[in-house]
Protein backbone atom coordinates (compact mmCIF):
# COMPACT_ATOMS: atom_id res chain seq x y z
CA UNK A 1 0.00 0.00 0.00
CA UNK A 2 1.09 3.42 -1.10
CA UNK A 3 2.53 5.84 2.33
CA UNK A 4 1.02 8.97 2.00
CA UNK A 5 3.75 10.54 3.55
CA UNK A 6 1.69 11.77 5.96
CA UNK A 7 -0.05 14.44 3.79
CA UNK A 8 -3.81 15.19 4.99
CA UNK A 9 -6.66 13.93 2.96
CA UNK A 10 -3.93 11.33 0.98
CA UNK A 11 -2.45 11.99 -1.89
CA UNK A 12 -0.66 15.44 -2.79
CA UNK A 13 -1.91 15.06 -6.57
CA UNK A 14 0.19 17.63 -7.79
CA UNK A 15 -0.68 19.35 -10.77
CA UNK A 16 2.17 16.83 -13.02
CA UNK A 17 0.56 13.97 -11.72
CA UNK A 18 -2.16 12.12 -13.03
CA UNK A 19 -4.55 12.34 -15.74
CA UNK A 20 -5.13 15.69 -17.27
CA UNK A 21 -8.79 16.44 -17.93
CA UNK A 22 -10.00 19.72 -17.66
CA UNK A 23 -8.80 21.16 -13.93
CA UNK A 24 -8.43 17.18 -13.00
CA UNK A 25 -12.01 17.07 -12.16
CA UNK A 26 -13.88 13.79 -12.87
CA UNK A 27 -14.25 12.40 -16.38
CA UNK A 28 -17.53 11.12 -16.91
CA UNK A 29 -17.86 8.52 -19.84
CA UNK A 30 -21.54 8.04 -19.91
CA UNK A 31 -22.98 10.95 -21.25
CA UNK A 32 -26.38 9.91 -20.49
CA UNK A 33 -25.11 10.03 -16.73
CA UNK A 34 -23.67 13.13 -16.09
CA UNK A 35 -24.57 14.69 -13.01
CA UNK A 36 -22.59 18.12 -12.99
CA UNK A 37 -23.19 22.43 -13.20
CA UNK A 38 -20.49 22.39 -15.60
CA UNK A 39 -19.47 20.01 -18.82
CA UNK A 40 -16.38 20.74 -20.27
CA UNK A 41 -16.50 18.77 -23.93
CA UNK A 42 -13.42 18.35 -26.05
CA UNK A 43 -13.63 19.15 -30.10
CA UNK A 44 -10.40 18.39 -31.66
CA UNK A 45 -11.62 19.48 -35.11
CA UNK A 46 -9.47 21.60 -37.72
CA UNK A 47 -10.47 21.14 -40.83
CA UNK A 48 -12.69 24.00 -40.94
CA UNK A 49 -9.51 26.40 -41.32
CA UNK A 50 -8.17 27.67 -44.16
CA UNK A 51 -4.63 28.69 -43.04
CA UNK A 52 -2.62 27.24 -40.41
CA UNK A 53 -3.60 23.78 -38.62
CA UNK A 54 -3.40 22.75 -35.54
CA UNK A 55 -6.71 23.57 -33.28
CA UNK A 56 -6.98 19.72 -33.26
CA UNK A 57 -4.53 19.68 -30.15
CA UNK A 58 -6.21 22.68 -28.36
CA UNK A 59 -8.58 20.57 -26.51
CA UNK A 60 -5.60 18.60 -25.48
CA UNK A 61 -3.68 21.59 -24.66
CA UNK A 62 -5.84 23.67 -22.87
CA UNK A 63 -6.77 20.62 -20.71
CA UNK A 64 -2.85 19.91 -19.74
CA UNK A 65 -2.34 23.56 -19.04
CA UNK A 66 -5.33 23.40 -16.74
CA UNK A 67 -3.55 21.07 -14.61
CA UNK A 68 -1.51 23.96 -13.39
CA UNK A 69 -4.81 25.50 -11.37
CA UNK A 70 -5.74 22.31 -10.01
CA UNK A 71 -4.06 22.03 -6.93
CA UNK A 72 -6.73 20.19 -5.08
CA UNK A 73 -7.24 22.94 -2.17
CA UNK A 74 -11.41 23.74 -1.59
CA UNK A 75 -11.64 26.68 -4.36
CA UNK A 76 -9.31 29.47 -5.44
CA UNK A 77 -9.67 32.82 -3.59
CA UNK A 78 -9.10 36.11 -4.71
CA UNK A 79 -7.75 38.40 -2.43
CA UNK A 80 -8.47 41.37 -4.90
CA UNK A 81 -11.99 40.46 -4.94
CA UNK A 82 -11.93 38.89 -1.25
CA UNK A 83 -14.19 35.81 -2.94
CA UNK A 84 -13.17 31.66 -3.04
CA UNK A 85 -14.44 30.91 -6.46
CA UNK A 86 -15.28 27.50 -8.37
CA UNK A 87 -15.23 25.35 -4.27
CA UNK A 88 -16.54 21.97 -3.59
CA UNK A 89 -20.21 23.19 -4.60
CA UNK A 90 -19.44 23.63 -8.07
CA UNK A 91 -19.78 20.18 -9.62
CA UNK A 92 -17.39 20.04 -12.71
CA UNK A 93 -16.75 17.14 -14.82
CA UNK A 94 -15.16 16.21 -18.37
CA UNK A 95 -16.82 14.65 -21.30
CA UNK A 96 -13.56 13.82 -23.17
CA UNK A 97 -13.92 15.07 -26.38
CA UNK A 98 -16.29 14.56 -29.27
CA UNK A 99 -15.55 11.56 -31.66
CA UNK A 100 -14.46 13.01 -34.82
CA UNK A 101 -13.93 11.62 -38.36
CA UNK A 102 -10.75 12.81 -40.10
CA UNK A 103 -12.20 15.20 -43.24
CA UNK A 104 -15.78 14.67 -42.80
CA UNK A 105 -17.12 18.21 -41.26
CA UNK A 106 -20.80 17.02 -41.51
CA UNK A 107 -20.69 13.80 -39.46
CA UNK A 108 -17.99 15.42 -37.16
CA UNK A 109 -19.75 18.51 -36.48
CA UNK A 110 -22.98 16.18 -35.58
CA UNK A 111 -21.23 14.44 -33.24
CA UNK A 112 -20.10 17.82 -31.60
CA UNK A 113 -23.89 18.63 -31.49
CA UNK A 114 -24.98 15.43 -29.47
CA UNK A 115 -22.34 15.82 -27.07
CA UNK A 116 -23.92 19.57 -26.36
CA UNK A 117 -27.37 18.37 -26.17
CA UNK A 118 -26.19 15.91 -24.39
CA UNK A 119 -24.72 18.31 -21.60
CA UNK A 120 -27.80 20.46 -21.76
CA UNK A 121 -30.14 17.80 -21.22
CA UNK A 122 -28.36 17.33 -18.06
CA UNK A 123 -28.97 20.20 -16.76
CA UNK A 124 -25.17 21.43 -17.04
CA UNK A 125 -23.36 24.22 -18.59
CA UNK A 126 -21.48 23.18 -22.02
CA UNK A 127 -18.02 24.05 -22.17
CA UNK A 128 -17.00 23.33 -25.65
CA UNK A 129 -13.10 23.50 -26.21
CA UNK A 130 -12.02 23.45 -29.54
CA UNK A 131 -10.98 22.44 -32.67
CA UNK A 132 -11.10 25.40 -34.84
CA UNK A 133 -14.33 28.14 -34.60
CA UNK A 134 -16.48 25.96 -37.05
CA UNK A 135 -17.50 24.06 -34.21
CA UNK A 136 -19.53 26.77 -33.03
CA UNK A 137 -21.98 25.72 -35.60
CA UNK A 138 -23.19 22.15 -34.18
CA UNK A 139 -22.61 24.03 -30.49
CA UNK A 140 -25.21 26.66 -31.64
CA UNK A 141 -27.39 24.06 -33.39
CA UNK A 142 -27.95 22.47 -29.75
CA UNK A 143 -29.38 24.86 -28.49
CA UNK A 144 -32.49 24.89 -30.98
CA UNK A 145 -34.81 23.37 -28.06
CA UNK A 146 -33.27 26.02 -25.41
CA UNK A 147 -34.70 29.58 -26.19
CA UNK A 148 -34.08 32.64 -27.21
CA UNK A 149 -29.95 33.28 -26.99
CA UNK A 150 -27.54 36.23 -27.68
CA UNK A 151 -24.43 35.91 -29.10
CA UNK A 152 -20.78 37.15 -27.68
CA UNK A 153 -18.10 36.83 -29.71
CA UNK A 154 -14.39 37.87 -29.13
CA UNK A 155 -12.52 37.51 -31.83
CA UNK A 156 -9.90 39.02 -34.45
CA UNK A 157 -12.61 38.18 -37.14
CA UNK A 158 -15.98 38.41 -38.22
CA UNK A 159 -16.56 35.14 -39.20
CA UNK A 160 -19.45 36.15 -41.35
CA UNK A 161 -19.02 34.46 -44.71
CA UNK A 162 -22.05 33.34 -46.22
CA UNK A 163 -19.84 30.79 -49.02
CA UNK A 164 -16.74 31.12 -50.13
CA UNK A 165 -16.08 28.30 -52.55
CA UNK A 166 -18.90 26.11 -51.69
CA UNK A 167 -18.04 26.11 -47.86
CA UNK A 168 -20.79 27.20 -45.61
CA UNK A 169 -19.39 25.16 -42.50
CA UNK A 170 -15.60 26.45 -42.04
CA UNK A 171 -14.39 28.51 -39.48
CA UNK A 172 -14.53 31.77 -41.50
CA UNK A 173 -18.70 31.29 -41.48
CA UNK A 174 -19.77 30.47 -38.03
CA UNK A 175 -21.28 33.84 -36.94
CA UNK A 176 -23.28 33.96 -40.56
CA UNK A 177 -24.69 30.56 -39.85
CA UNK A 178 -25.40 31.61 -35.96
CA UNK A 179 -27.16 34.99 -37.38
CA UNK A 180 -29.61 32.75 -38.99
CA UNK A 181 -31.17 31.28 -35.95
CA UNK A 182 -34.56 31.97 -35.01
CA UNK A 183 -33.38 31.71 -31.81
CA UNK A 184 -30.19 33.49 -31.86
CA UNK A 185 -31.43 37.24 -31.19
CA UNK A 186 -28.27 39.20 -32.59
CA UNK A 187 -24.78 38.95 -32.41
CA UNK A 188 -22.22 41.35 -29.88
CA UNK A 189 -18.41 40.97 -31.92
CA UNK A 190 -15.57 42.16 -30.07
CA UNK A 191 -12.03 42.43 -30.59
CA UNK A 192 -12.81 42.64 -35.04
CA UNK A 193 -9.90 44.13 -36.30
CA UNK A 194 -7.35 45.15 -39.15
CA UNK A 195 -7.44 42.75 -42.66
CA UNK A 196 -10.50 39.99 -41.96
CA UNK A 197 -11.81 37.03 -43.37
CA UNK A 198 -14.77 37.91 -44.03
CA UNK A 199 -15.72 41.27 -47.35
CA UNK A 200 -17.10 44.41 -46.77
CA UNK A 201 -20.89 43.23 -47.86
CA UNK A 202 -20.38 40.46 -44.94
CA UNK A 203 -20.02 43.97 -42.51
CA UNK A 204 -23.24 45.36 -43.90
CA UNK A 205 -24.73 42.01 -43.96
CA UNK A 206 -24.10 41.42 -40.07
CA UNK A 207 -25.12 44.79 -39.23
CA UNK A 208 -28.23 43.80 -40.65
CA UNK A 209 -28.72 40.82 -39.17
CA UNK A 210 -28.37 41.90 -35.76
CA UNK A 211 -24.82 42.29 -34.96
CA UNK A 212 -23.01 45.13 -33.06
CA UNK A 213 -19.46 45.04 -34.06
CA UNK A 214 -16.54 47.08 -32.12
CA UNK A 215 -12.73 46.74 -32.93
CA UNK A 216 -10.37 46.45 -29.85
CA UNK A 217 -9.77 50.28 -30.04
CA UNK A 218 -13.20 50.79 -30.33
CA UNK A 219 -14.21 48.64 -27.13
CA UNK A 220 -11.22 50.17 -25.50
CA UNK A 221 -12.51 53.49 -25.79
CA UNK A 222 -15.83 53.08 -24.77
CA UNK A 223 -14.69 50.56 -21.43
CA UNK A 224 -15.70 47.87 -20.09
CA UNK A 225 -18.63 49.14 -18.57
CA UNK A 226 -19.49 51.18 -22.40
CA UNK A 227 -19.03 47.85 -23.80
CA UNK A 228 -20.90 45.79 -21.85
CA UNK A 229 -23.91 48.04 -22.01
CA UNK A 230 -24.54 47.59 -25.56
CA UNK A 231 -25.29 43.89 -24.68
CA UNK A 232 -28.96 43.55 -24.42
CA UNK A 233 -30.24 43.72 -21.02
CA UNK A 234 -31.66 40.63 -19.75
CA UNK A 235 -29.77 38.56 -22.98
CA UNK A 236 -29.33 35.44 -22.50
CA UNK A 237 -25.47 34.81 -23.34
CA UNK A 238 -23.70 32.05 -25.17
CA UNK A 239 -19.75 33.46 -25.28
CA UNK A 240 -17.73 32.07 -28.08
CA UNK A 241 -14.05 32.80 -27.45
CA UNK A 242 -11.50 33.14 -30.66
CA UNK A 243 -8.53 32.88 -28.48
CA UNK A 244 -6.40 35.07 -31.26
CA UNK A 245 -9.10 37.87 -29.63
CA UNK A 246 -5.64 38.22 -27.86
CA UNK A 247 -2.84 39.98 -28.94
CA UNK A 248 -0.50 37.60 -30.36
CA UNK A 249 2.44 38.70 -28.07
CA UNK A 250 0.43 37.02 -25.26
CA UNK A 251 -0.99 34.08 -27.59
CA UNK A 252 0.85 33.13 -30.55
CA UNK A 253 -0.58 29.45 -30.60
CA UNK A 254 -3.08 30.38 -32.94
CA UNK A 255 -3.69 29.58 -36.54
CA UNK A 256 -4.39 32.99 -37.99
CA UNK A 257 -2.83 35.60 -35.37
CA UNK A 258 -3.69 39.49 -36.01
CA UNK A 259 -1.79 41.66 -33.66
CA UNK A 260 -3.25 44.43 -31.99
CA UNK A 261 -5.77 41.87 -29.97
CA UNK A 262 -6.65 42.44 -26.54
CA UNK A 263 -4.79 41.96 -23.08
CA UNK A 264 -5.68 39.58 -20.81
CA UNK A 265 -7.49 42.04 -18.20
CA UNK A 266 -9.32 43.53 -20.83
CA UNK A 267 -11.56 40.23 -22.00
CA UNK A 268 -11.51 38.79 -17.65
CA UNK A 269 -12.90 41.79 -16.80
CA UNK A 270 -15.59 41.89 -19.22
CA UNK A 271 -16.04 38.78 -18.07
CA UNK A 272 -16.93 39.01 -15.02
CA UNK A 273 -18.95 42.28 -16.04
CA UNK A 274 -21.45 40.08 -18.03
CA UNK A 275 -21.42 37.03 -15.68
CA UNK A 276 -22.85 39.65 -13.35
CA UNK A 277 -25.40 41.01 -15.58
CA UNK A 278 -26.65 38.12 -17.67
CA UNK A 279 -27.10 34.45 -17.61
CA UNK A 280 -24.20 32.11 -19.29
CA UNK A 281 -25.56 29.30 -21.16
CA UNK A 282 -23.15 28.49 -22.93
CA UNK A 283 -19.09 29.20 -23.78
CA UNK A 284 -16.75 27.69 -26.66
CA UNK A 285 -12.85 28.82 -26.57
CA UNK A 286 -11.75 27.91 -30.32
CA UNK A 287 -8.48 28.00 -32.22
CA UNK A 288 -5.61 26.90 -29.84
CA UNK A 289 -3.36 25.62 -31.56
CA UNK A 290 -0.39 24.55 -29.30
CA UNK A 291 2.36 23.89 -31.67
CA UNK A 292 2.75 27.57 -32.77
CA UNK A 293 3.57 28.23 -29.05
CA UNK A 294 6.43 26.29 -27.77
CA UNK A 295 6.10 27.86 -24.31
CA UNK A 296 2.98 27.15 -23.71
CA UNK A 297 1.62 30.48 -22.74
CA UNK A 298 -1.28 30.62 -24.52
CA UNK A 299 -3.44 27.12 -24.02
CA UNK A 300 -2.31 28.55 -19.75
CA UNK A 301 -4.43 31.58 -21.06
CA UNK A 302 -6.99 29.65 -22.57
CA UNK A 303 -7.21 27.12 -19.49
CA UNK A 304 -7.10 30.33 -16.77
CA UNK A 305 -9.69 32.41 -18.73
CA UNK A 306 -12.02 30.06 -18.41
CA UNK A 307 -11.55 28.49 -15.58
CA UNK A 308 -12.07 32.37 -13.80
CA UNK A 309 -15.26 33.18 -16.15
CA UNK A 310 -16.40 30.00 -14.47
CA UNK A 311 -15.99 30.87 -10.96
CA UNK A 312 -17.56 34.23 -11.73
CA UNK A 313 -20.81 32.95 -13.03
CA UNK A 314 -21.29 30.08 -10.57
CA UNK A 315 -19.83 32.71 -7.99
CA UNK A 316 -22.80 35.37 -9.13
CA UNK A 317 -25.05 32.07 -8.56
CA UNK A 318 -24.43 32.20 -5.05
CA UNK A 319 -24.99 35.95 -4.23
Amino acid sequence: MMDNHGYEGGRLNLPFVGIATFAKKPYVQDWDNIVADVAILGAPFDAGTQFRSGARFGPRGVREASTLFSFGHAGAYDHEDDATYLGADVRIVDMGDADIIHTDTVSSHANIEFGVRKALAAGALPVVIGGDHSVNIPCVNAFDDQGDIHILQIDAHLDFVDERHGVRFGHGNPMRRAAEKPYVTGLTQLGIRNVSSTAKEGYAAARDMGSDILSVRQARALGVDGVAKRIPKDARLYVTIDIDAFCPSIAPGTGTPSHGGFLYYEVLELLQQVAREHEIVGIDLVEVAPDYDPTGGTSILAAQLLLNFLGFIFHKADE
